[in-house]
């Protein structure tokens, strides 16, 4: 009987334990790579602004202090996400999308310098293929990071979207860059890729009146991150990104939280 005793002793003292598994943290550096979200934050000139409005702030009839706030905005604005249904009829939702989308390992495609000197450039599948002379070809499963050097400029209107006008009229005067449409179908085709994302308002550049990239990316359930902040931080590939945005039941995008783990 001692010995049962003894037995259940051990049992209940080494099995949790056992059970457990110890929290991994990353070895080196993580990078946020989204913006704050506040009046200036950028979105979509026919799109709602974000607005935080207090409900209540100070110090309560109870002698404690407190706050809450209430806020709005539109899905599509600041650092958020394109689910597919966005462009894609009956495509993912963003509760829909399999969390193993949006977590993985990452690349950056840099075209800063083109950009520089263009501000309607799209990049293109040279540019992917020149990447992949260095470090070779694009793995299945990669999160692919455009980096533009439009980032720079985020929140200025002006600079980042070509024009800090509102309303419909102004859509007409984007100029960023943005994805060459025959390059995502490249991707989609060519390539087996998780999501991509980029350092502008959009995937399709400013002048697009079809936004074909989009739609290429969008039919095959590839999600879209768009405003990522600080890809400057980021190196050429050896990084992950994690990548969650609000979870809306049947919302075309929303708010993302994004980082990366270098």
């Amino acid at each position: 009987m001692k010995c049962l005793r003894a037995l259940v002793v051990v049992l209940i003292l080494v099995v949790p334990v056992m059970a457990q598994k110890s929290l991994v943290l990353p070895p080196d550096r993580i990078v946020d790579l989204t913006y704050a979200f506040d009046a200036n934050s950028v979105y979509w000139p026919t799109a709602e602004q974000f607005k935080l409005e207090t409900d209540f702030e100070g110090m309560t009839d109870k002698g404690y202090f407190y706050s809450a706030y209430r806020y709005s905005a539109a899905e599509h604005g600041g650092t958020h996400l394109d689910s597919p249904v966005h462009f894609a009829k009956g495509r993912y939702t963003v509760d829909q999308l399999p969390l193993e989308r949006l977590m993985g390992p990452a690349i950056v495609i840099d075209v800063t310098e083109k950009c520089a000197t263009n501000a309607d450039y799209l990049v293109s599948v040279a540019d992917f293929e020149s990447w992949e002379k260095r470090n070779g070809k694009i793995p299945p499963g990669t999160i692919v990071l455009l980096r533009t050097g439009f980032g720079k400029f985020y929140p200025d209107r002006k600079k980042y979207l070509g024009t800090e006008e509102r309303g419909a009229e102004a859509v007409a005067k984007l100029h960023f860059p943005g994805l060459d449409p025959a390059a995502a179908r490249w991707l989609t085709t060519n390539r087996s890729i998780k999501a991509i994302g980029l350092d502008t308002a959009s995937i399709d550049y400013g002048q697009s009146t079809l936004f074909e990239s989009h739609r290429a990316l969008f039919e095959k359930n590839v999600p879209a991150f768009e405003n990522v902040a600080n890809l400057d931080q980021l190196p050429a590939k050896g990084f992950s990104v994690i990548a969650l945005p609000m979870k809306i039941k049947g919302g075309s995008g929303g708010p993302l939280r994004i980082i990366a783990v270098l």
